[in-house]
This record gives structure tokens, C-alpha cells and sequence, in this order.
């Protein structure tokens, strides 16, 4: 190329330094007129430079209701990377970038240095302001990794059939000439004409998408086995038993952690019935008379359990903020999760939550309203302010207005949400849109002033560390 100039090392240092600099400057402008904002946090070992890093993702509404994600950082830990080194890390971010007073919730993974990092955040954060419910739903405990978690546990009881399928889908793939015989035995049993797929070991999702392909072709590998002669390690019929067992439980999971890890980083109000739908399959396992499976399940459960204790009030507060939902949402799943006498206390703890909520809520909107309004007679006692509305008598109405409209509604905007009716969505056909619930309130933003504020900062709140985690990705987030 003619036109190729050569530059410097040096050259390119500064320029790429000075882009990033005047990003940074548009960031910090664009974060000065947000409210709220959540973080989540993940860590990650370069295998090249054997350096722990720590990225922070910023998530929150815009004032047009889109849903925005940023990365403000990503920090060297260096060891040891205990939970106050941690959480000094993502102070120190958040008053670099001027968001240490509206930090909403932070989203972090299972690690017990987490658990430290948020006793420590929280307490920095109070220094600052009053947090919401008293902190109560500060950390919030990444969906996705209790999924991973629990689905491990349940892979963990038929560790060594893994083992053996894998390493037949392995030995298979690995030459030509074996993928060929193997696909004849395939078309001689009239088998649909899908292939094996090889796992990634660290991702149980991937093993079980492994396993799922590896069923179809089970009466394919004994087949295979008397015209391999070093093929030995064939699954035996009880293996593959036991591996159709353990999938028929990890479907579930596979198909949640689909939709909650999907690309488009889905609003807070879509987690409550998919992981009620898994605490259901779990509670109906537990009663089946197989042993193998009774066993596995039992330990699945307790780990869930753990897990619903700590976030189901946040899941089920942003479930009241999708309007086809409301109560009916906990009307509809708390049964299937809770036992009987404890399914009106739990939807009662809910509601008191959300006046609790609603309550700041307003206090918040009514002091910003005064200081804005004290602000406007400012300008209006100077004289070279003085507008074109205040001269033909404007402000006299406007101060009528006031006076007769400041008596306060005996109904709050959050009983008259929960009064409407639920949206009925029905879904054309023609464009096939699901129902954007941040839509929905943009267009009711009006009707529900300060209801509208609450449910953006709370359909913001990551469940999933997903944003965090992919952002050391270079491959698919898988």
C-alpha cells in the first residue's frame, strides 16, 4: 500500500491513550445524569501474563429507556485478593468515576471473598447516603453461577460415565475413517443425521449439550465397538441410563440459563418464573422413588435453597414491576415454592417491601423537587431573569395551581399500579416482538412519576455477572 505510513511504536501509545481518555470524558459526562446504577464484578487469570484482573460493569436505564451497560474498569488484584482489597477496588472506581453515592445493587459471584467485599461496600456506601431497605438488597448473588453450581453437583454423581462418553465422542471424531464407519452404523439404523459434539470440560452446559447428542447415537456405539477392535470403552446400557436420568434434570437448567444469559441481558422482571419452574422440577425429583435420582437431587436442592433464601425478595420485587405480572406473579409462583402456610407471609414480606420502597422513593422525588423549585424563585427574584410567562401573569396560576393541587392523594401510585388490571400482551404474529417492559414504561412514565423511577432503577439490577464474565471472552458467551 502506497498510502501506509509508518508509525511508532510510541505514536500508536498516545493516540490509542488519548481515544481512551476522550471516551472516558464522554463517559463521566453521560454518568453525571444517571440516578442509579448497578454494578457487577467478576475476576479472571491471564494464563499469558499470570495476573488476576477484576472487571466492573456499570448497568442502568437511560432517560429514553434503553438498557445500557458500560465496563468502568478493569483492576490488577494483586494476592492476596481478600474481600477488602476487593471492595477498596470497586470504591476506588466508583469515586474515579463520580458514581460512589448512586451505586443501587452490586452483582457478584459465590466466592467467599465476595460475601466480604459487600460487608465492606456497604458500609463505605452509607457513609454516603441512606442505602435503600436499609441495604437489604445491596448484594445480590449471580443466578447463573448458582445454576452452574448446582447443575455441577448433579453431573458430579456420574462423573466417571462422563468420563467414558467423552472419551468415546473423542476417539470417534479423531479420525476420518472411524467418523465414517460410525456414520454408516447411523444410516443402517435410520437415525436422524445429527453428529457428536465435542464438550468444553469447565462449562457444564457444554458437557451436557455432550451428552444430550451422545443419547441419540447410544445403539450406535456397541455397533461400533465389534467393528473397532481398540475401541474399549464402550458405555454400558446402565450408563446410558443413568446419563438419560441426570439430563431430564439438567434440561431445565440448560433452558434457564438460556434465557437468563442471553445476549440481549435480560430485565430483572424475567428471572422469578424460570427459577421457579427449577425449584418446582427439584421439589418433584425429590419425591421419585429411583434412588440414584432422589440422591442427586436432595444435594441439588439444598444448594438451591441456600440460594432462593438470599435473592428471591429482590427477583420477586422486579416480577411486581412487570405490569402483565403484579401480585399475580407471587400469587401464581409462590405456592409451587413455598409450603402452604407460609405462602401469605412470604407475599406479605413483598408487599410491605414495596411500600417501604415507594415511600423513599417519594421522599427522594419530593427533597429533589424542592431543591429544583427553590432554585426557580431563585431566578425568578433576579430581575434580568425575569421571562416573558412571569410578565403576563404565568406564574400567578402556576402558584394557584400549586396551592390547590399539593394535597396529597390518599392513594400512592404503587396502590393504583397494583389495582390496575394486569396487561394482557398478546404477541403479533406479523413481527413476532416480545413485550418490552421498558417500553411499556415509557410510555406510562407520566401516569406513574416516581412509581416509573423505582421500576427503572429496579429492572437495571443485574441477576447474572454474565456482562462481567464475557467480557474476558473472546470466544461465543457460552
Amino acid at each position: 500500500m502506497p498510502e501506509w505510513r509508518e508509525m511508532t511504536r510510541n505514536t500508536v501509545k498516545t493516540y490509542c491513550i488519548n481515544v481512551y481518555e476522550s471516551e472516558k470524558k464522554k463517559l463521566k459526562s453521560l454518568l453525571k445524569n444517571i440516578n442509579k446504577i448497578s454494578l457487577t464484578t467478576d475476576c479472571w487469570k491471564s494464563k499469558n501474563q499470570k495476573i488476576e484482573y477484576m472487571v466492573i460493569t456499570g448497568h442502568w436505564i437511560d432517560k429514553s429507556w434503553q438498557l445500557q451497560k458500560r465496563v468502568l474498569n478493569f483492576v490488577h488484584i494483586p494476592p492476596p485478593r481478600r474481600g477488602l482489597e476487593i471492595a477498596n477496588a470497586i470504591w476506588r472506581c466508583s469515586e474515579d468515576w463520580g458514581i460512589e453515592s448512586k451505586i443501587c445493587t452490586i452483582s457478584v459471584d459465590n466466592a467467599s471473598a465476595n460475601d466480604a467485599a459487600i460487608d465492606n461496600l456497604k458500609i463505605y456506601v452509607k457513609n454516603k447516603r441512606r442505602m435503600l431497605c436499609d441495604g437489604r438488597l445491596f448484594h445480590v448473588r449471580c443466578c447463573a453461577h448458582i445454576l452452574n453450581l448446582i447443575a455441577q453437583d448433579g453431573l458430579s454423581k456420574i462423573k466417571n460415565i462422563v468420563d467414558v462418553i467423552r472419551d468415546s465422542v473423542e476417539y470417534v471424531r479423531r479420525s476420518d475413517a472411524r467418523l465414517k464407519i460410525f456414520s454408516e452404523i447411523v444410516k443402517q439404523l435410520n437415525l436422524p443425521d445429527k453428529k457428536l459434539v465435542d464438550d468444553c470440560r469447565m462449562r457444564w452446559n457444554s458437557t451436557y449439550e455432550m451428552l444430550a447428542a451422545a443419547i441419540k447415537f447410544k445403539d450406535v456405539f456397541p455397533r461400533f465397538a465389534d467393528r473397532e477392535p481398540h475401541y474399549d470403552i464402550c458405555p454400558s446400557a446402565e450408563d446410558w441410563t443413568k446419563v438419560e436420568k441426570v439430563c431430564s434434570v439438567l434440561e431445565l437448567f440448560w433452558t434457564t440459563t438460556h434465557i437468563v444469559s442471553r445476549s440481549d441481558y435480560p430485565t430483572s422482571n424475567l428471572f422469578l418464573n424460570e427459577v421457579s419452574r427449577v425449584k418446582v422440577l427439584l421439589n418433584k425429583k425429590t419425591l421419585e422413588n429411583d434412588i440414584f435420582i432422589r440422591d442427586m437431587v436432595v444435594r441439588m436442592k439444598s444448594k438451591f435453597d441456600k440460594y432462593w433464601g438470599d435473592t428471591n425478595l429482590l427477583m420477586s420485587i422486579a416480577a411486581v414491576m412487570d405490569p402483565r405480572c403484579k401480585l399475580r406473579a407471587l400469587e401464581f409462583c409462590f405456592p409451587r415454592l413455598y409450603s402452604s402456610e407460609t405462602v401469605e407471609r412470604q407475599i406479605a414480606t413483598v408487599r410491605k417491601t414495596l411500600y417501604e420502597l415507594i415511600s423513599e422513593y417519594v421522599a427522594i422525588f419530593n427533597t429533589e423537587s424542592e431543591s429544583v423549585g427553590e432554585g426557580q424563585r431563585n431566578n425568578m427574584s433576579n430581575p434580568d431573569l425575569t421571562n416573558v410567562e412571569t410578565q403576563c401573569g404565568w406564574s400567578e396560576y402556576a402558584e394557584f395551581l400549586k396551592s390547590v393541587e399539593s394535597i396529597q392523594p390518599q392513594k400512592s401510585e404503587l396502590d393504583l399500579y397494583l389495582e390496575e388490571n394486569c396487561y394482557i400482551f398478546e404477541q403479533d404474529k406479523k413481527d413476532g416482538k416480545d413485550f418490552d417492559v421498558l417500553d411499556w414504561w415509557r410510555v406510562h412514565a407520566l401516569k406513574y412519576k416516581i412509581l416509573s423511577i423505582m421500576a427503572r432503577d429496579f429492572l437495571a439490577i443485574p441477576i447474572i455477572t454474565v456482562a462481567s464474565e464475557a467480557t474476558f471472552s473472546a470466544g461465543s458467551r457460552l
